[in-house]
């Protein structure tokens, strides 16, 4: 805290239990001065916070939730005698450690604060009668006007975690929070869907409304308390809360030195790395030095993107992961935007048009309505007559979402005929093509196993990839004798600690009803054997999640060593927002005080997959792993 009159400083928490990956701390002063309520790593149980009370004056921290779950973002109300937070302990949690639901809490600070806050709208009311005629008894002269200046609030820490109540009564996407003036009703912003409204909620009847749809964003008031301020895609406000939505627009005019941000923004990076790197000794690197070296570049440095990769280069030379430095420039409507039919060309073809070798599952032409098959020959698209030879990916730019007349033509029968349809994008090509490979690799599991074994992939390693992986694991493929496990290309995310429960179940009871088995105990654990795949573009927690599968002794690990390049990393954007870059905060150290970070995993037996089979379309990998988990399965038996 820094005393503005004084200008003395006095430091009130000493950094030891806050942990944040982003390097911020949620916290809030209280409205009599004399506290301070915060979000902190409270049981040595990153990353999830818990809302932690100290003196302004600085001292222990008090954890007033003791949760484990995601306990964050404190909010006082008005008389200091509750704190609201967010916490995702009722909402639908995800399997990762982000993309759950969230309510908004609180947790009374006293008894009777807590007990005003329960009584019903009839016994407040017998209440608020009671508190007048007690004030007027005491002093006849009284005035009923309250006062301005916030009371002492009384903090009773015996029974707090009794005294801790879920206000919202649905979870959601949660942004922002607060009370009213009075402690009556709770605004906040909210989405059940893919919109953000904001609601209005009576804390005693329980009435609940939206106030505006499609504003949302963090929630402030004005110093009285008079205007409510929403920051979300820009700024609005609304009188009392509840009048109509008014836009706050800031003039102004910037004038920047860009060299002289550019300055700044390369010392807060070093500043930045030195002070977050997850190893004190920055990998051995002399980090103050390299910075001053690459400093001597700036001068001669003109652009942002030329920024970006000097930055990655001296980022580079901590030899880490999960860093660098990115410029990306905003998107113009004057940008390239090629569009896809969804149609896999045959490119031998040497005749005018395109010759059709495969229609996409899911794609434009995917469709009951549609005629078009393999063998059928595309001639024109939007009248523009396709010669041999000839690039037709300019005919396809800016038409994702477009009705689109596309010709073809039966060399079988001599048929001609139109189809209309709506091109997508490449991004969501790409997401058909992943199904794809992924049904192909079911196919082939199926096919070499004659049936005994399933086939997952794990995309990536958060929250919907898992559910799916569990819907297949425990479900088409639970009667299965075996599960090949593929990891390969995933780009990491944190699930390594659900994929080892998922995989390590073993069988101890059997489900009987009149003597037919129904199940196998556990039921939510595969306990069954499995294998699992590898290869050298898997990265972060694609590589702790196999390490954490061979560590355990799950199964075998099949495929190509993996770079170790476990870390978790805190994505910073800088003043410029077009500038992003990463520090490695968190490192993952083993029993024996080593880093994973930098440790190769060598897979326990190494296949690699040739060109010249790939293009035929043969996985070798895969096929080993099959034929690996098939002899495990036998020589159990």
């Amino acid at each position: 805290v820094l005393n503005l009159a004084s200008g003395k400083i006095r430091r009130i928490t000493d950094s030891e239990r806050s942990y944040s990956t982003d390097g911020s701390m949620d916290y809030a002063w209280s409205p009599d001065g004399k506290w301070f309520a915060l979000s902190y790593t409270g049981n040595r149980h990153h990353p999830y916070s818990d809302i932690g009370l100290v003196s302004a004056q600085g001292g222990p921290i008090h954890n007033i939730t003791n949760t484990g779950y995601f306990d964050r973002q404190p909010v006082w109300s008005p008389d200091g005698n509750a704190i609201l937070f967010s916490s995702d302990r009722y909402g639908l949690r995800s399997h990762a450690s982000w993309g759950s639901l969230h309510d908004v809490m609180a947790v009374f600070l006293n008894r009777r604060a807590y007990e005003i806050a329960q009584m019903n709208e009839e016994e407040y009311a017998f209440y608020k009668e009671s508190e007048k005629r007690s004030a007027k008894d005491s002093d006849p002269n009284d005035s009923e006007k309250e006062s301005d200046s916030p009371k002492d609030i009384i903090v009773e820490l015996d029974g707090i975690e009794e005294r801790i109540v879920r206000l919202t009564p649905f979870s959601g996407n949660l942004r922002g929070y607060t009370l009213d003036k009075k402690g009556e009703h709770l605004y906040y912003s909210m989405s059940y869907g893919a919109a953000y409204d904001i609601w209005q909620l009576n804390l005693r009847s329980r009435e609940n409304k939206v106030l505006h749809k499609g504003q949302g964003g963090a929630l402030a008031w004005d110093e009285r308390m008079e205007t409510l301020f929403s920051f979300g895609r820009g700024m609005k406000k609304f009188k009392n809360g509840t009048g109509a939505a008014e836009t706050v627009q800031p003039n102004g005019v910037l004038q920047l030195d860009r060299r002289a941000e550019r300055a700044y923004m390369f010392d807060r990076i070093c500043r930045q790395e030195r002070e977050r790197f997850y190893e004190e000794s920055m990998h051995g690197v002399d980090w103050e030095a390299m910075c001053r070296n690459y400093e001597r570049f700036l001068p001669h440095i003109g652009n942002d993107y030329d920024f970006a990769e000097m930055t990655s280069e001296l980022l580079g030379e901590l030899n880490v992961s999960h860093t660098g430095c990115r410029y990306s420039r905003p998107a113009s409507d004057d940008d390239d935007a090629t569009a896809d039919l969804g149609l896999i060309f045959d490119f031998g073809y040497r005749g005018d048009g395109l010759l059709v070798a495969e229609v996409v599952a899911g794609a434009p032409f995917d469709k009951a309505s549609s005629e078009v098959r393999a063998g059928d020959v595309v001639e024109r698209i939007d009248g523009q007559e396709i010669p041999a030879g000839a690039d037709f990916y300019p005919l396809l730019n800016h038409l994702a979402g477009q009705r689109t007349l596309v010709s073809l033509y039966r060399p079988s029968t001599g048929k001609r005929w139109d189809e209309t349809v709506v091109p997508i994008s490449q991004s969501a090509l790409s997401k058909l093509l992943y199904k794809r490979w992924v049904k192909r690799r079911a196919a082939d599991v199926e096919r070499l196993s004659n049936g005994r074994l399933g086939y997952v992939h794990i995309e990536s390693m958060g929250d919907a990839s898992f559910r799916t992986v569990y819907a297949d694991m425990l479900g088409r493929y639970n009667h299965c004798e075996g599960i090949v496990v593929d990891t390969r290309f995933n780009g990491g995310g944190r699930l390594h600690e659900d994929i080892e429960i998922l995989l390590s179940g073993e069988k101890y009871l059997t489900q009987v009803i009149r003597g037919k088995e129904a199940c196998d105990m556990p039921s939510r654990r595969w306990n069954k054997p499995s294998v699992m795949l590898t290869c050298e573009a898997n990265y972060s927690n694609a590589h702790g999640t196999p390490w954490v599968y061979q560590y355990r002794k799950i199964g075998k690990v099949v495929g190509m060593p993996v770079p170790g390049t476990m870390t978790s990393v805190s994505w910073e954007r800088l003043q410029n927002p077009a500038l992003v870059f990463g520090i490695p905060v968190i490192g993952y150290r083993t029993a024996e005080g080593k880093y994973l970070e930098n440790s190769q995993l060598e897979p326990d037996i190494t296949v690699a997959n040739t060109p010249e089979m790939v293009v035929c379309g043969r996985d070798e990998q895969l096929e080993r792993a099959v034929k690996i988990l098939i002899g495990l399965i036998d020589a159990q038996k």
